[in-house]
């Protein structure tokens, strides 16, 4: 059977994959913001712990497995011939198989080649979930994201020459009032120079247990309001020059969702948001209390 240790995280476009807890807890795991796995200590769990799981799952699922998300939180920092070796029995297991996606850390990217990247997408792992948080390189520094705003640009291409599509995030509020429109316009100049295939925003909301949240705390973080958070995001919306991204706002954290394709929609997009800041009522946001904040 399969024995999931620890809270599971996976991105909202998982919900109906297949988890696959390949590796414990995440390599870096010294984000300010970040509490979801300050519980454990990252390690690569064996293959053969895995192969039980995959068998057991192959003979249980009644219905044909396509989508299948590696967890924790930097699967890609194993090394290859593990990665490999856990695709090629995924693919014997699940022939209907079309899809094997993971979060990517901008170090795993460091680590990762061009070569190895494009040999395992060959084998299904074709997409990677990539939070680059800002591209403004003094909060990235404040965030400890560990890269500036150019060495994000540098990894994030790799992935995008070997073929892997890069499902991106950016932190709304991530650089406080005091760097706010700052802050969306360094992620979108970022955000053009990646060009992901998909890109979302969520509020950055400071978590009990983390750096941020003692910030907070402490005064030396002060978190965005609806109405500041909505003119973040016009700044970063007006700002995005992309080709066939898929844009999504609509975290459970966000104020007001949004959703589209870029450029296409980038006038309507703009027109919402510009509607919402003429008229900053109450109503015109999702209530706090429905957003768990």
């Amino acid at each position: 059977m399969i024995r999931y240790q620890g809270t599971l995280y996976r991105p909202p476009s998982e919900a109906h994959s297949l988890i696959l807890q390949a590796t414990l807890g995440c390599s870096y795991n010294e984000c300010t913001f970040c509490g979801m796995y300050r519980d454990r200590r990252f390690r690569v769990r064996p293959l053969a712990e895995l192969e039980v799981e995959i068998e057991w799952l192959r003979t249980q699922v009644g219905e044909p497995v396509r989508k299948v998300f590696l967890a924790d939180g930097d699967a890609l920092v194993a090394k290859a011939s593990f990665l490999r070796a856990l695709l090629v029995r995924l693919r014997a297991a699940f022939p209907d198989l079309r899809r094997v996606s993971c979060y990517a850390s901008p170090q795993s990217l460091q680590v990762r080649s061009v070569e190895e990247m494009r040999e395992l997408k060959e084998l299904g792992l074709t997409l990677y979930y990539l939070g680059i948080e800002s591209g403004h390189d003094a909060v990235l520094t404040r965030l400890l994201k560990g890269v500036d705003a150019a060495e994000m640009i540098r990894v994030a291409r790799k992935a995008g020459e070997a073929g892997v599509a890069l499902s991106t995030m950016i932190l709304l509020g991530a650089g406080g009032r005091e760097l706010s429109l700052a802050h969306a316009r360094e992620s979108a100049r970022v955000v053009n120079a990646i060009r992901p295939r998909f890109l979302s925003t969520l509020l950055m909301t400071p978590v009990e247990g983390t750096p941020l949240f003692e910030e907070a705390r402490r005064g030396e973080y002060t978190p965005l309001d609806d109405l500041q958070a909505t003119r973040e995001l016009r700044e970063l919306v007006a700002g995005l020059e992309l080709e066939g991204t898929i844009f999504r706002s609509n975290h459970a954290s966000n104020a007001l969702p949004l959703e589209g394709t870029l450029p296409r929609d980038k006038p309507r997009l703009l027109a919402e948001l510009d509607d919402v800041l003429g008229r900053p009522e109450p109503s015109a946001f999702v209530p706090r209390w429905l957003r768990g904040l």
